[in-house]
């Protein structure tokens, strides 16, 4: 009678992932053009529409003030604009701009061909096989 191998300990096998999610997207960010902070409020835009400051720094966690830096950033490379709310008219809006939203695709896909070039060097077609199936596992944890 063969015993089947034991199941791993759950807060093992979550530190090991999380090191390994994190020494990935590391090596991802590193040659990124936009900084983490503005390729997401570029993400949300793009994904969900204009939104006010107030609304974005919500979103993202973090201070009104610390919003409104990154959008002045934003605003100042041209990656966002601000248009009057429609029918609030105090209110202003943020939306990205075609050249936004060309960055952060274009940032999109330099990632992803850096992880194929990375799979397709490092890993054997079996082990490609296996990735394929952590995936589908990995999006069920999100």
């Amino acid at each position: 009678m063969t015993s089947s191998p034991a199941a791993p300990d759950p807060l093992e096998l979550a530190a090991d992932l999380r090191t390994a999610i994190g020494g990935l997207v590391r090596a991802l960010r590193a040659d990124d053009a936009l900084p983490q902070n503005q390729a997401g409020v570029l993400g949300l835009l793009v994904r969900e529409g204009p939104q006010t400051t107030s609304d974005l720094a919500a979103r993202q966690r973090v201070r009104h003030q610390s919003m409104a830096r990154t959008v002045s950033l934003l605003t100042g490379a041209g990656l966002v604009r601000q248009e009057r709310h429609a029918t609030d008219g105090r209110k202003l809006l943020v939306a990205a701009t075609g050249a936004g939203t060309d960055a952060l695709h274009a940032q999109r896909a330099r990632r992803e061909a850096w992880i194929a070039a990375a799979i397709t060097e490092r890993l054997s077609p079996e082990e490609q096989s296996v990735l394929r199936r952590s995936v589908e596992l990995l999006s069920r944890l999100g």
